[in-house]
């Protein structure tokens, strides 16, 4: 397994290893929904590159960017037992040279949602990947379906700009209660953790409302709010359940539609979803 962290010679690599080549992007401090994306990629492809940069443009003002769980010793063990060919680490300097002012935006799509909640974050996001695109020059690229919203911007991307790959979104890994597995979940302690299954609690609600045949939109929304608020832990940002393409609420549910949420334990946001279909 090689390591890099330098651009030119991330590209002088990539000329020498087989095709296709999969990309796993990834922000580090890895866990199993990551391996379930290289385990995937290394599955689909000749060879395997792994990327690890905590992006600094998709973190917001008042986020977590400098406290963001980091161990890169432990991820590249990690990376070496799973095969993978490439890991590519470049620092923000080197993604983000000065005076660097050009960016990737997603308009429509990211006014919903994450974007609402988190100005700026997609455009973030967009970037960064769009540069990985560029430097790894991958046949496919892999991401969870945990950041649902986050495939959806990507595959817009790529489609609307032509780019010559294709996104695998992968089912988002849980732990045994349902809890959806993320890197923040370090900052939960024991009370906020078992608070935390409320989310999976509440997709699970919807699931069950539609597959029994509730098709009002509004009435699931009101029952997963309330199943939430009855845990005293828990801050709702938004419950939503809309168009799995456009990101628009929705009035009835008609398959696929994305139903997801934010709620924030203490200090920790985290996010999840299910698809109807």
């Amino acid at each position: 397994m090689k390591v890099v962290e330098k651009i030119n010679e991330m590209r002088r690599l990539r000329q020498h290893i087989a095709e296709p080549v999969g990309l796993v992007p990834t922000m580090g401090y890895l866990h199993e929904g990551h391996l379930a994306l290289v385990e995937r990629a290394r599955v689909e492809n000749s060879s395997v590159v792994a990327s690890i940069f905590v992006n600094p443009t998709q973190f917001g003002p008042q986020e977590d960017f400098k406290h963001y769980p980091r161990d890169h010793e432990l991820d590249l063990s990690i990376l070496e037992k799973e095969k993978t060919d490439i890991v590519f680490m470049p620092s923000v300097a080197e993604m983000y040279p000065e005076p660097f002012d050009s960016w990737v935006e997603v308009s429509k799509i990211t006014k919903h949602l994450e974007g609402a909640a988190r100005p700026g974050h997609f455009r973030g996001v967009a970037t960064v990947v769009a540069k990985l695109f560029n430097i790894v020059q991958p046949s496919r690229a892999y991401f969870g379906q945990k950041d649902a919203q986050q495939s959806i911007v990507i595959r817009k991307m790529v489609a609307d700009l032509n780019m010559n790959l294709e996104i695998i979104t992968i089912p988002t890994v849980r732990e045994a209660d349902g809890l959806a597995m993320s890197s923040r979940n370090i900052y939960l302690n024991s009370e906020q953790r078992q608070a935390a299954t409320v989310l999976y609690q509440a997709l699970s609600l919807a699931k069950q409302l539609w597959s029994h045949g509730e098709k009002d939109a509004e009435r699931i929304r009101q029952q997963m709010l309330t199943l939430v608020q009855r845990q005293p832990l828990t801050d709702i940002d938004y419950v939503s359940i809309a168009d799995n393409e456009t990101l628009d609420e929705l009035d009835t549910v008609s398959p696929p539609a994305l139903v997801s949420l934010a709620v924030r334990i203490g200090k920790t946001r985290l996010i999840d979803n299910v698809v109807l279909e």
